[in-house]
């Protein structure tokens, strides 16, 4: 038996009626960008995180960049992020014209580490990019207190964990802003590429607004030098079709997630959920002997069992960063645990027998 990475056709297959009926209307009525669907995805998607206001944008990472801009950060500015994210958010920050600074994270549940990122922070730190990563939200209640402490603005890396929760607070609802992806292989993913920023605050909410089309505050009236980063109507559709199958397929995670867990025991490491937190799993975890590693991916493969790594190489050793300074042994914990992580195939519709 083979057992898939991900399982994107089975993901779409419930619904694949539904998004061929919104293609349809969509081509009747000719409202193919900025129609009435990319509002109503907008306000659902706010209203599912428990911000007051969504900005669709064509993906997850100009949504990134553009909070950053929204939020006042630019040239000469330092932002504080986690070495072990996805190339994308430092990327976002060097597009804003700013510097990454990146962060050693917590051992046990791999989110950043707040002791070392206060070492970290000099008069031009301007913001911090906690990083919700594999699917569980940062401690955002150390993470406030820590940038009020230090004048810094909060943007939430939400890509992989779309629903997430912890100690009563849903990712994209507790930092100044909050840029997730709908990368197709993500939790919530498009038909395509597509991505948004959540805030509660009305303000940056309008920037994100005006950066996504041109920097224009009204017809041909270009108050910014911006970007064309909307998202069309028909991923919109799509998207809010598949909102309403998130809560589900959400549970479907938790319970693989479970069942991993209960079949391996103790001959594994995984990645620690909090004692409040309610991760959603976008990926599943185990760390093993580093030694043992490829070999164990090998002898999986060979059962008909797809692995991958989340991520081979920390960001501060990428090569496009290496200007930056950070040679090995500046994020410790991060170095080692590439290491020895294996991302497990996890999907909703993995079933008891493909996992067992």
């Amino acid at each position: 038996m083979k057992v898939p990475f991900v399982d994107l056709v089975s993901w779409a297959k419930p619904s694949r009626e539904e998004y061929l009926a919104a293609f349809a209307q969509i081509l009747d009525t000719g409202a193919f960008v900025g129609g009435p669907q990319v509002s109503s995805f907008e306000t659902a998607f706010a209203a599912f995180c428990g911000a007051k206001h969504g900005i669709a944008l064509n993906n997850g990472t100009d949504a990134l960049l553009l909070a950053l801009r929204a939020l006042g950060v630019g040239p000469g500015d330092e932002v504080i992020t986690a070495a072990n994210s996805f190339f994308a958010t430092a990327e976002a920050i060097s597009h804003a014209g700013a510097k990454p600074v990146l962060a050693d994270v917590d051992d046990q549940t791999l989110l950043i580490d707040l002791d070392d990122a206060a070492k970290r922070v000099t008069p031009k730190t301007k913001c911090i990019i906690p990083v919700h990563l594999f699917g569980q939200m940062a401690d955002m209640a150390r993470v406030t207190a820590f940038a009020k402490s230090c004048n810094l603005r909060v943007l939430e890396d939400s890509a992989q964990a779309h629903g997430a929760t912890r100690a009563g607070e849903r990712a994209g609802s507790a930092g100044d802003a909050a840029p997730f992806s709908f990368y197709p292989t993500k939790n919530l993913g498009a038909i395509g590429e597509g991505g948004a920023v959540t805030t509660n605050d009305a303000e940056v909410a309008d920037r994100v607004r005006r950066l996504r089309d041109h920097g224009q505050a009204g017809r041909h009236e270009h108050v910014d030098i911006a970007y064309n980063a909307r998202l069309d109507s028909v991923q919109c559709a799509c998207l809010e079709i598949s909102l309403r199958r998130l809560p589900a397929a959400t549970a479907a995670r938790r319970v693989a997630a479970k069942h991993y867990r209960y079949k391996l025991y103790d001959s594994v490491r995984y990645v620690t959920e909090a004692i409040d937190s309610a991760p959603v799993y976008h990926l599943m975890i185990i760390r093993v002997d580093a030694a043992k590693r490829d070999a164990i991916r090998d002898r999986l493969g060979k059962a008909g069992v797809a692995t991958a790594i989340h991520y081979p190489t920390p960001i501060h050793l990428q090569p496009a960063y290496a200007h930056l300074g950070q040679g090995p042994g500046s994020c410790p914990v991060a170095e080692r645990s590439v290491r020895e992580m294996i991302s497990l195939p996890m999907f909703p519709d993995i079933t008891e027998q493909l996992r067992s």
